[in-house]
């Protein structure tokens, strides 16, 4: 489904908008009226975070909304149930962004079984590098999960074959090294690079880290397949609530293309 929803918007000269939000946040019971929220403002495929205790791929927004979540007393067990009753009632693909601890403690079998059930379409593992974990990636690969996997700008260009071709859903292209966070400006040879990568691959490409604006969401949808943004949603959601949250993706399709 993730695959489609992103050449459905290719074929209509558009790109694919991809918020990311932290579950249980800012308070426990959030997650699900957020994701409906982000639903009706035009969201494509929504990442959801599973909330670990040391995130060290994600900037100082994204760190405080993991630990305020977790301080809420937010669970695997329970963001699975709120991923299930979002589902019961959207049609919106869900991605589960996560990092391995959470994954092994949980049990990975049951994990995926778990998430199979509550109707989630990926799984993007920050600290699972390709060919890393042999057994668990294929684990994952063999469940109905998306396995989404990351490139980042030092990645060598010759291992983006095997990183793609154990990959399904789309790609996580990441605009710039470092942690996640909003920026002001966008790297000047990141079209560039998406257009390498575009050329290099079969699966869509999305592009994160860093993007907080509608016109930088509009720069980034020009060259690529799809749009992550993450910190700058968080800091809405945080400031404003619910409704805040849900005018900024608004204005970010809107960006984009309408819905």
């Amino acid at each position: 489904m993730i695959r489609t929803t992103f050449e459905a918007r290719r074929r209509a000269g558009q790109a694919a908008l991809v918020p990311y939000v932290t579950a249980g946040y800012p308070e426990v019971d959030s997650t699900v009226p957020v994701l409906e929220a982000l639903a009706a403002a035009g969201a494509d495929v929504i990442e959801v975070g599973v909330p670990f205790s040391d995130p060290l791929a994600d900037g100082p927004t994204i760190q405080a909304a993991s630990f305020q979540s977790l301080e809420n007393g937010t669970t695997v067990e329970r963001v699975l149930a709120d991923i299930a009753t979002f589902r019961a009632r959207h049609d919106v693909a869900v991605v589960l962004f996560t990092y391995l601890n959470p994954v092994v403690r949980f049990g990975p079998d049951r994990f995926l079984a778990a998430a199979e059930d509550a109707g989630a379409h990926g799984l993007l593992l920050t600290d699972l590098p390709a060919g890393a974990d042999d057994e668990l990636e294929g684990k994952i690969r063999d469940s109905s999960l998306d396995f989404i996997r990351l490139i980042a700008p030092t990645t060598p260009e010759e291992r983006v074959p095997s990183i793609a071709e154990n990959a399904s859903g789309f790609l996580y292209y990441i605009s710039r090294t470092g942690v996640t966070g909003a920026r002001t400006e966008l790297r000047g040879e990141l079209a560039e690079e998406v257009g390498r990568l575009r050329a290099a691959v079969d699966l869509p490409v999305a592009v994160g880290f860093g993007i907080s604006t509608p016109e930088q969401a509009a720069d980034v949808g020009a060259v690529a397949d799809g749009v992550v943004v993450g910190s700058a949603l968080v800091q809405r959601l945080g400031r404003d609530g619910v409704e805040g949250a849900a005018a900024f993706v608004a204005d970010l399709r809107s960006a984009l293309g309408d819905p």
